[in-house]
């Protein structure tokens, strides 16, 4: 059982900053990789960011240059820091994680955090 808690989200306005963090807990023995994906209102869930076990990271169009993902892997968390943001970056912000446990794959996904960006 893997548990993932976001947080840093909030409302803020255009052009400003913010850092989400997503800390992991439970157990699992090998984590292949984790993200961050979104899902505005009406819209199906996307893919944001993803970073590998190897540090290799890849990120949507609509956000390379502004948003950046890493990991701090002694203190078991996940962030994404996110500047220049804009009103089309509000949605409920997911963390994920893609491991093994007991020789299985398993996804997890966290409760996820608003983020509201005004015009």
């Amino acid at each position: 059982q893997v548990q993932l808690v976001e947080s840093g989200g909030g409302l803020v306005q255009a052009g400003g900053s913010l850092r989400l963090s997503c800390a992991t807990s439970g157990r699992f023995s090998v984590i292949n990789a984790m993200g961050w994906y979104r899902q505005a209102p009406e819209k199906q869930r996307e893919q944001v960011a993803r970073i590998t076990n190897e540090g290799s990271t890849n990120y949507a169009d609509s956000v390379k240059g502004r948003l950046t993902i890493s990991r701090d892997n002694a203190k078991n968390t996940l962030y994404l820091q996110m500047n220049s943001l804009k009103p089309e970056d509000t949605a409920v912000y997911y963390c994920n994680m893609e491991g093994v446990f007991l020789g299985k794959t398993f996804t997890a996904w966290g409760q996820g955090t608003q983020v509201t960006v005004s015009s």
